[in-house]
């Protein structure tokens, strides 16, 4: 028999109690331990016991449930909490999570959700640990130059470790022109030609201390080789062996690329499980997105693997999304504001764009683009709610 974890729900909403009281009594692995909308009582119930789980409900009062679930989290490593609000938005979620939250419902709870994290805390709990989910691989391409490559890469990176809170690898696979640790003002020791010719020596502890660890982000980054010469003659098979191996360290790989048709190239495309095929808005930029599709497609990447980005767009342009959509036969995935002056400063200063300015309109779309890719539970539970921005 299971032995159950005890919970305590903090509310100022009768009905919300009364709901999760009545779901907690159907699960065998839980068990219903008190209500209350004091925050001291709470807390002195919870330092009495050896395990727990705190469902807090922060709609009416934000700050305050958050800095409690900061307090609680930290003083208490048998405890895990469960954040409610019937206002999900963006924000709230990534605070909430940041500050210690295991997991995010949002009022109305669906009960299969809600028994899902229910399941998956009691797991957590009891140090039985479900399988590694599996690694998504993200290419970063365009067959033209000038559009925002390196730019698009890094900040996605670096959202997907913010938002998910997971390791993420970012690969320079452009040998010759590649531009990521100037975006990040970086100068790592190890570099990618090092990676390639060690690939027998490598794993996840040699990975995640050889790396370089952007600041205090889960964001790993790999460089290009310093020398164009140390990489001329890497075959294709090293360079996927390179990813199957990323592929059991990290949760998420985004990769740079060169702007050709080169084997490295289309070995990274090969390797991927999403190309965002990156464009702007004019004619020449347009028909060569074109003509990628129609080579993707003579390939056979599958449509869905292969996603149109544009960077730089402009609400009042001549053409429109709309005119992009027709001329290409695709619906655009992601549209990315131009706004040059703060993308321009991030660059200048080798930072993230959110670092310039976190509220600018294009940090908000990056942040938003990475809460779309990514697979963890911000977008299952709130992407179709909280929709594209």
């Amino acid at each position: 028999m299971k032995q159950s974890v005890p919970i305590i729900v903090i509310s100022e909403r009768e009905y919300t109690s009364e709901l999760l009281k009545r779901y907690i009594q159907e699960c065998d692995t839980f068990s219903f331990l008190a209500q209350t909308s004091d925050l001291s009582k709470a807390y002195n119930a919870i330092k009495e016991l050896s395990k727990v789980l705190v469902i807090a409900d922060v709609s009416d009062y934000q700050e305050q449930g958050l800095n409690f679930i900061s307090k609680i989290t930290l003083e208490f490593n048998y405890c895990r909490v469960i954040a409610l609000s019937d206002k999900p938005d963006v924000d709230l979620v990534i605070r909430a999570m940041r500050v210690g939250a295991s997991d995010f419902l949002a009022l109305p709870l669906i009960k299969e959700e809600f028994f899902e994290v229910l399941n998956k805390i009691y797991c957590d709990l009891n140090l039985i640990k479900p399988k590694k989910s599996k690694c998504r691989v993200i290419t970063v391409y365009s067959n033209k130059g000038g559009v925002g490559k390196t730019s698009i890469a890094t900040n996605l990176a670096l959202e997907l470790a913010k938002i998910t809170k997971e390791n993420v690898a970012l690969i320079d696979l452009n040998f010759q022109l590649g531009d990521i640790t100037t975006f990040l003002d970086l100068k790592p020791s190890f570099n990618i030609s090092y990676m390639l010719q060690n690939l027998d020596k490598i794993n996840e502890d040699f990975l995640l201390s050889t790396l370089e660890k952007y600041k205090d982000t889960s964001l790993y980054v790999l460089a290009d080789p310093p020398y164009f010469k140390q990489v001329d003659d890497v075959p294709s098979k090293d360079i996927t062996k390179l990813f199957n191996i990323l592929r059991d360290t990290f949760s998420y790989v985004v990769v740079d690329t060169s702007g050709g048709f080169d084997s490295k190239a289309m070995t990274a495309l090969e390797n991927s499980d999403l190309i965002f095929l990156a464009t702007i808005v004019n004619l020449p930029a347009i028909r060569n997105c074109q003509r990628c599709l129609e080579l993707f497609e003579k390939l056979g990447f599958e449509e869905d693997k292969v996603q149109v980005l544009i960077n730089r767009y402009m609400e009042n342009d001549e053409i429109k999304a709309e005119d992009v959509e027709e001329v290409l036969g695709k619906k655009l995935y992601w549209k990315i504001p131009n706004n040059y002056f703060t993308m321009m400063s991030a660059i200048n200063k080798g930072v993230p764009v959110c670092d310039v300015n976190p509220d600018s309109n294009v940090a908000l779309s990056y942040k938003n683009l990475a809460l779309m890719v990514s697979d963890s539970v911000y977008r299952k539970k709130f992407g179709n709610k909280l929709g594209k921005v």
